[in-house]
């Protein structure tokens, strides 16, 4: 398989990247310690290129009804120029992709899936919208993606006059133009922080990268994203999600309405007994890692770590892990096999670290 480049390769390599394939892309790993670049985004603002992500468009009379019967959340009732994060299921329940639906306006939406996702995706959501009297466009190729995180992002933005007229609140979009470019500046992020995420043309955000640079914004890379996304206890497709669990097995009933009157997966979900339960452990040793077995307290092997590392905020080992929901112990006692010891585990009922979103 040829492996793709996003607009700004040449700016990774530039800066010494250390590059890795992701999604068919190669990626930048890290510029400098994944450590530094956490706390950069943790304390400061961080810029992450992740115009390797999908980007469709349905546009038309009924294209807000048509997203809305894709996915599981409420689409139809959402303000315009709100966002709304949601499970996209098959007819079985069974989890396809999660997203972002942007409503840009009531005949314009921009769906924004995982990169790894792109022509799955593509093919589920033209084949399902057949009825609906609208068109739906494939423009990932078209466009670059910078996400900017940290508590300082704003002050940025301001400062590179590129806040909008009126309010931008947590999870908007609005549709600008801006040094003659039409751009689509959104409010939602992967890290916990406050932050923006530009979609604009390849020579827009290859500009927009030089300037936030100029403006002291630190670039970073996949592993500092992953380690803030788990910190914030974000789920990841891949890891915590799948085609093989339901949104009600993986802490996400919050994003099926079953009170709509009707979305792909409906009926499945409807009569669905969740087998499994997500939950936040942590470690005072030992770094917990994909797969590791968890167990209860008679060493029955009762689910597995699908994200763990070490916490660059509590500088302790952190993981989600997937437990069968009729073997999760009354004493709620939750071991790690990590290599040949069982390290007993703290549960955690919120996120491991509340950012600073808006």
């Amino acid at each position: 398989m040829n492996i793709k480049h996003t607009s700004l390769h040449g700016h990774h390599t530039q800066l010494g990247a250390k590059m890795a394939p992701f999604a068919g892309f190669d990626m930048p790993l890290q510029y400098n310690s994944v450590k530094e670049e956490v706390l950069t985004v943790r304390n400061n603002v961080g810029v992450f290129d992740v115009s390797h992500m999908g980007e469709f468009f349905v546009e038309g009379r009924e294209a807000v009804a048509a997203v809305d019967y894709l996915i599981t959340n409420d689409f139809l009732n959402a303000e315009e120029s709100k966002a709304v994060y949601s499970p996209l299921c098959n007819t079985r329940g069974y989890i396809i992709d999660d997203l972002i639906a942007y409503k840009i306006s009531n005949e314009k939406v921009l769906i924004c899936v995982n990169a790894a996702n792109i022509q799955k995706d593509w093919q589920w959501i033209s084949n399902n919208l057949e009825t609906f009297d609208c068109n739906v466009y494939d423009r990932s190729a078209e466009y670059s993606l910078l996400a900017i995180q940290g508590p300082r992002t704003e002050e940025v933005f301001d400062k590179l006059e590129m806040l909008p007229a009126e309010d931008l609140p947590y999870y908007s979009v609005r549709e600008l133009k801006f040094e003659g470019e039409h751009i689509i500046l959104a409010r939602t992020g992967y890290t916990g922080e406050d932050g923006f995420e530009v979609f604009g043309s390849h020579q827009f955000i290859t500009k927009l990268w030089d300037k936030l640079l100029a403006n002291d914004v630190k670039p970073c890379g996949l592993a500092a994203r992953d380690v803030l996304r788990l910190e914030a206890c974000y789920p990841l497709y891949g890891h915590e999600l799948s085609d093989s669990v339901t949104p009600l097995d993986s802490t996400l009933k919050w994003a099926v309405k079953l009170t709509k009157k009707n979305f792909i997966g409906k009926q499945a979900l409807m009569d669905y007994t969740p087998k499994y339960r997500l939950v936040k452990l942590s470690l005072d040793k030992g770094i917990p890692r994909p797969s590791y077995p968890i167990l209860n307290s008679d060493g029955q092997t009762i689910g597995e770590v699908t994200s763990g590392t070490i916490s660059v905020v509590l500088n302790k080992g952190i993981a989600i892990a997937r437990v069968e929901k009729d073997k999760f112990p009354e004493n709620k006692k939750l071991f790690i096999q990590i290599r040949k010891n069982n390290i007993e585990a703290s549960i955690h009922k919120t996120a491991f670290v509340t950012g600073g979103h808006k």
